[in-house]
């Protein structure tokens, strides 16, 4: 197989990739201050002190160990939402509850971990031996979730919706679950899925309502950005997101290992699930039991940049007929006429077809400029008298009928002729896939480094661009304009990054270990609209992926960079 064996990647250099820019929303200056103790669970809107809490104010949660936390009834407002935050140190929850930490009937808040200076992810969840990590439910809508750390559940890591029931608040059309933001989160050895957001039963279900059997609609979000997570470790799906039929996007998040306990209806490492229209980009998902990506929405979606490394593979290995894909589309809830746009992915060792397509009710879809590598399938197609041929485990289309153009994608038993760089998925300048994709980009302007596309003629196939600058255009987000002058290459001795700051401030670059505990850190003053760039020496950091994070008290901005010898 030539050397398709440095594709079994490991921990270190795949991290990388899932790299973005994560950016922290503004503290309010000059909030009202609450404090709460480690002995309180309940932190209730309708109770004192809590009742004196307006849009705008911080509750602080004072360090150390806990039991769990149940915040209820809280209203702040789209401009000043209310935030609820650890101070000067690490919040750390550890349970026989069956939550770690409950959101109810709360709007317009904030919860985060960034209330550290020595920590990337302030608020550890280490242990619910009978539940979820955090749950986000009874009609709660625009909130946020970063900064917090989520291991060892017997059940999920982060659900985020609310199911209706008879009282009718919650069914369609009577609510919507808006903006939806979870990001920079870390998640690990949970027992069913990394993140469950909304319903997955779109279609609705049936409930003895009133002596009568009812057919109840789950709401729909509108608004969701899950992005710069890392999960790890899942009994079931990484992330699962339905009925998400609005402004859906999930991107920049690595997933590894997903879908250990080996349920074969819940066995991806993203799904789009039901109702969904979502864009899923810029994602590395890696050695999971299930498939890579499975879309089972509402079309209009794309699914672009993510690099897709050994899908299902160790699912009964040497089973055929228990097949795993490195992304699959179906017509559970699609929209007629609505079209897929797949483009731009590396799949890698998928255990079955690299892409299977079965979608009929779609139209104008594109499945193009994607690296296909060693399908699983095609010795199973080619030589076991099937009416497939072993060039069909590449992009599976089963019914002819399927409106798809299959164009400018390149396939291949192994890596030899690809022209990937030695440490990961760069083209070297001679590989054959530079100037060769597919010339309609359906406004994809990136690459899975976040570099402009295209850099040349017409764009590259697979998920990173060809360019020798590495030159990122700047992301301006809330106050900050950052470029990581040696992203993503891997850094050996010297991490520099400039930035645009709206502000004159004093800037903090920690550099914080995948657990979130930081390294080092450095300071720098910036002037207003001036460009400014802040270095640090990672030289004493053993190799591996490591965080960075770049703010002052007010913005934060956040990526993954790689350290080497």
């Amino acid at each position: 197989m030539g050397n398709i064996g440095f594709m079994k990647l490991n921990y270190v250099w795949l991290l990388v990739l899932a790299a973005g820019f994560a950016c922290t929303p503004k503290l309010y200056a000059n909030p009202g201050n609450f404090t709460v103790d480690t002995l309180v669970t309940f932190v209730d809107a309708l109770a004192s002190p809590f009742n004196k809490v307006k849009p705008g104010d911080t509750i602080f949660f004072v360090p150390g160990n806990r039991n769990y936390l149940l915040i209820g009834n809280f209203l702040g407002s789209k401009e000043n939402p209310i935030v609820f935050m650890n101070k000067d140190g690490v919040v750390n929850i550890h349970t026989e509850h069956y939550f770690g930490i409950s959101i109810q009937n709360c709007r317009f808040v904030r919860l985060t971990g960034s209330g550290s200076e020595t920590e990337f992810y302030g608020i550890k969840i280490s242990g619910v031996h009978n539940g979820a990590g955090i749950g986000i439910n009874d009609l709660s809508s625009d909130f946020e979730i970063d900064h917090i750390s989520i291991e060892n559940t017997s059940i999920g890591g982060i659900y985020a919706k609310t199911d209706p029931d008879c009282s009718f608040t919650s069914t369609r059309g009577n609510f919507t679950q808006y903006n939806t933001l979870i990001h920079d989160n870390y998640i690990a050895n949970v027992g069913d899925e990394g993140m469950y957001v909304g319903s997955t039963k779109y279609f609705g279900q049936n409930v003895r309502c009133a002596d009568k059997d009812t057919l109840l609609l789950p709401s729909l979000l509108d608004g969701v950005r899950i992005y710069n997570n890392i999960i790890k470790y899942t009994g079931w799906d990484g992330i699962q997101v339905s009925s998400a039929s609005k402004d859906c996007q999930i991107y920049d998040n690595l997933i590894m290992f997903d879908s250990q306990r080996g349920t074969f209806a819940q066995m991806s490492g993203i799904i789009l699930g039901g109702g969904s229209k979502c864009d899923c980009y810029n994602n590395v998902i890696s050695q999971g039991k299930g498939g890579g990506i499975e879309s089972h929405g509402l079309g209009g979606s794309r699914i672009f940049n993510n690099i897709i490394v050994d899908a299902g593979l160790t699912y009964y290995p040497l089973d055929t007929s228990l097949m795993k894909y490195g992304i699959y589309v179906t017509d559970i809830s699609v929209e007629a006429d609505s079209s897929f746009y797949i483009m731009h992915n590396n799949i890698i060792n998928p255990k079955s077809d690299g892409i299977r397509f079965v979608s009929t009710l779609s139209k104008g879809s594109v499945i193009s400029s994607n690296i296909i590598i060693n399908p699983g399938t095609y010795d199973y197609y080619e030589h076991l008298h099937t009416s497939f041929k072993g060039i069909d485990s590449y992009v599976m289309l089963p019914d002819s009928t399927s409106d798809v153009l299959v164009s400018n994608n390149y396939f291949s038993r192994n890596t030899d002729s690809v022209g990937f760089e030695p440490s990961g998925f760069a083209l070297t300048e001679h590989s054959p896939l530079i100037d060769a994709g597919y010339n309609d980009l359906k406004g994809i302007d990136i690459d899975a480094f976040r570099n402009p596309r295209v850099y040349g003629i017409l764009p590259d196939i697979g998920a990173i661009e060809f360019n020798p600058k590495y030159s990122s255009v700047y992301n301006r987000e809330k106050g900050f304009e950052i470029k990581p002058v040696l992203f993503p290459n891997p850094v050996k001795t010297l991490l520099s990054i400039q930035f645009r700051s709206t502000i004159e401030s004093m800037v903090t670059l920690g550099i914080y270990n995948l657990t979130g505990k930081r390294e080092m850190s450095t300071h720098v003053f910036s002037e207003k609209d001036e460009e400014c760039n802040v270095s640090i020496n990672v030289e004493t950091l053993n190799p591996g992926v490591y965080i960075y994070q770049l703010g002052t008290l007010q913005y934060k901005v956040s990526g993954k960079f790689i350290k080497v010898d």
